[in-house]
């Protein structure tokens, strides 16, 4: 059976069917998604609750615990983990990579339905939750500023009409405001002034609930019309706030402004986040699985022009980071080397066949399989990245085999003086079933990436499946465009021996000599190959080993740790600070910061973020030495534990890490991690060549321990719960109201001005209600 023969004798079929072929993967070369690696999606999801004003000890045993218990039922569960902050508990669940993200995102859902009965009362909502892909960086960071507008507004910008508008862009899955500072009306009591005119916390919320509302009012019905009863019950600003009359005393009204310090402000003022110096709020875009980086950047720039234009006076916007550059130049790169790769075979080719027709029937099968491939990845619904051009890269040799093969056995035919056309079936025929098996077993070299399980098979299934393809293909068209194109246009004279024949004789010869001569001493050979085995494995133990190479993508992630209990203004001087310091290295065009907890993805109340961009590589040094410079100028301040990484191509784990290296302590006893965790601290510290070693455990927060005299409380009628109660409103940043506007939502918040936050003698003066009047906290408890 000669498979071949078909094609040589319909020669405008295998044209067609080569074309067809070569045309759709024109077409899909330029439909497919860019991307720097092939998408690996952990199947993750993360819940995060909210308990103003609760302890990480309460948020963990009230919060956190029952949510667990949950959870632990979910089927297809590989990992759990938490993470308690004042006031807020996140839940991270990593799922089997085989199960389907939106089937466990539901099971996650009826697991916080069934655990909501045993969460505290307080809670201002349920748990939320999300789909979390650890390894969905953001690709482009734009910052958002206005020197002369208040931060509120700008944000009030920021979320209707920036971030829409780019979420509404094709791959978009999110747009993450860091820093974000949503308007609230904030009241900060004064104790002393609230003591004087008989007033509790407790008093002072239910009033402020009662002065604000927005409940429906009916309608009147008429004889003729119906009228809807409207009642301007709702309070929208800090001035009308201001002038809500409280309580009666001494025959006049004492108005909120008599007892609190009234402003318009912000939901979170523990938070910052600031580019070159100047507040700001920063736009982190993260791309949908799958989606074109470069298509989405794309999207964007044409898109902020006009968003720019409509920013109000002063405010602008800025790309400070955009991940699709480096991608472009990445993949750039690898197309250069595949070109250049494909011209070197076709040099070869011609240095051994010395004709211009062999050459080029040899050649084309470079570019049919290649373009063929782009039509078999595309409608395989993978992506155009560096794992993949790579196995175009490294197949350029291989698809050439076959058609060599092919034609020069058809050659040899018409060398022997028969006919072209004759020679080519002969010649396919007598090598056709060689081909195929050559094609196979090289093939199916690659075929076990399809069934490789984990991460490691999810990421270089691409590069298999996409190097199997186009040696498929190579074989394909040796059998078919090969031998029809040899049948019309391969013309073989019989020629006298080059010089470069003659060398490549010689050469041969040569090598037959030496091949004598280590046959004649297989000692020494036996030696040398034993010597080189040993070096090979020496050299394996030293090298340094890794999941994949460290990038130089011109950024860097910077991870700050501040003393604990640190106050916001001395965390946001000392912030600002290193900002600026590391800002001044030469090799540094920008410096975005954040600060504080919630400022930049997920941090704590001592933490802060630096997400530095690099000039281009060419003009400064590489990105290790640039986080050794930024190490040594850190380290000039004191308390702060600095870590410096050039972000990872995959973040591996079910949560983003701030380090390279992560271990995880499990046990039943939160005593025994308490005593265990430091000690392990301390023992990597002093591995050499570990830097930046820390915990997420924090024992060493300032602490006030307020312990209730409960028989005196109790002979004056005062309940603990009330006492707690107070000591939230005081200190928690309760929220006591919500202003509805016309579009949105806002918080009331209330605690005591800050002023007296840091004072004992206010702490004291706070009264709570009993059963003969108002009491002082300082005679229900003692404080240390």
């Amino acid at each position: 059976m000669n498979f071949s023969a078909l094609f040589i004798r319909r020669p405008v079929m295998t044209v067609v069917l080569i074309l067809g072929l070569v045309l759709y993967g024109i077409f899909a070369f330029m439909k497919l998604p860019v991307a720097l690696l092939p998408g690996v999606d952990f199947p993750t999801v993360m819940v995060a609750a909210s308990l103003p004003g609760a302890s990480p000890q309460t948020m963990a045993s009230a919060v956190a615990t029952p949510l667990e218990k949950q959870f632990s039922a979910i089927p297809g569960l590989s990992s759990m983990s938490s993470v308690n902050h004042q006031g807020s508990t996140r839940v991270i669940l990593q799922f089997d990579l085989s199960q389907n993200i939106n089937v466990a995102t539901q099971n996650v859902e009826n697991a916080v339905t069934q655990a909501s009965h045993l969460l505290p009362p307080g809670m201002p909502s349920l748990p939320f939750v999300k789909q979390l892909n650890p390894s969905a960086a953001p690709i482009e960071f734009i910052a958002l500023a206005a020197p002369n507008m208040p931060i509120y507004r700008l944000n009030q910008y920021a979320v209707d009409k920036v971030v829409p508008a780019i979420s509404g862009i094709p791959g978009v899955a999110q747009v993450l405001i860091f820093g974000e500072q949503n308007y609230a009306v904030r009241i900060h009591a004064n104790p002393f002034a609230m003591q004087a005119h008989g007033i509790s916390l407790q008093a002072l919320t239910q009033a402020i609930s009662s002065h604000n509302v927005n409940l429906p009012q009916g309608t009147v019905l008429g004889a003729v019309r119906n009228y809807a009863v409207n009642v301007h019950g709702q309070l929208h600003d800090a001035q009308a706030f201001a002038g809500m009359p409280i309580t009666f005393a001494n025959g006049a009204v004492v108005p909120l402004a008599n007892i609190a310090q009234v402003s318009n402000g912000v939901d979170n003022d523990q938070i910052a986040s600031w580019m070159g110096g100047q507040r700001a709020l920063i736009l982190a875009v993260v791309r949908q699985p799958n989606a074109d980086t470069v298509a989405i950047s794309d999207a964007i720039q044409k898109r902020l022009p006009l968003l720019s234009a409509s920013l109000p006076g002063g405010a602008h916007m800025t790309v400070v980071y955009d991940k699709a550059d480096y991608i472009r130049s990445a993949v750039e790169e690898v197309e250069v080397t595949l070109l250049l790769a494909s011209i070197l075979v076709a040099g070869v080719l011609w240095l051994f066949l010395r004709r211009g027709s062999p050459t080029l029937i040899g050649a084309l099968a470079i570019p049919a399989s290649i373009l063929g491939t782009f039509a078999i990845i595309y409608a395989l619904g993978y992506t155009l990245n560096t794992l993949t051009l790579l196995a175009l890269t490294l197949a350029v040799g291989f698809v050439v085999d076959d058609a060599v093969v092919m034609l020069e056995n058809i050659a040899r035919h018409e060398e022997n003086g028969e006919e072209p056309y004759q020679a080519a079936i002969v010649g396919s025929r007598e090598i056709g079933f060689t081909v195929i098996s050559m094609t196979l077993s090289l093939a199916v070299v690659f075929l076990p990436f399809l069934v490789m399980g984990g991460i490691i098979g999810r990421l270089f299934r691409e590069f298999g499946v996409t190097i199997a393809v186009v040696i498929l293909l190579s074989g394909l068209v040796s059998l078919t465009l090969t031998p029809m194109l040899c049948a019309r246009y391969l013309r073989v004279k019989h020629q006298g021996r080059s010089r470069f024949e003659s060398g490549f004789l010689s050469l041969r010869d040569w090598y037959g000599r030496s091949l004598r001569v280590a046959l004649g001493h297989r000692g020494w050979v036996y030696g040398g190959a034993l010597l080189s085995l040993l070096a090979m494995i020496g050299l394996f133990i030293l090298l340094p080993k890794g999941f994949i190479p460290t990038e130089d993508s011109g950024m860097i992630m910077g991870n700050l740790e501040y003393p604990q209990g640190i106050s916001f203004a001395q965390l946001e001087t000392t912030q600002k600070a290193i900002a600026a310091a590391v800002g001044h290295n030469q090799a540094v065009q920008s410096v975005m910061s954040s600060a504080g907890q919630g400022a930049g993805a997920f941090g704590s109340a001592n933490t802060g973020r630096l997400i530095i961009r690099l000039k281009p590589l060419g003009e400064r040094a590489s990105g290790t030495q640039v986080i050794a410079e930024l190490r040594r100028r850190v380290s000039h301040f004191a308390g702060v534990e600095a870590s410096f990484q050039l972000p990872p191509a995959i973040q591996m784990g079910p949560v983003s890490s701030q380090s390279h290296y992560q271990y995880i302590l499990q046990s039943e006893d939160q005593n025994s991690l308490n005593v265990t965790v430091p000690k392990l601290v301390a023992a990597l510290r002093k591995v050499p060549g570990l830097q930046a070693v820390n915990s997420d455990l924090q024992l060493a927060n300032p602490e006030i321990e307020v312990h209730i005299l409960h028989q005196r409380a109790q002979a004056l009628g005062v309940t603990p719960q009330a006492i707690e109660q107070a000591l939230n409103f005081a200190f928690g940043g309760t929220q006591v109201g919500t202003i509805y506007a016309s579009t949105n939502q806002y918080e009331v918040i209330l605690d005591l001005a800050r002023q007296f936050q840091t004072n004992l003698g206010a702490l004291a003066a706070i009264t709570v209600p009993g059963s003969a009047g108002l009491v002082p906290l300082a005679a229900l408890a003692h404080f240390a």
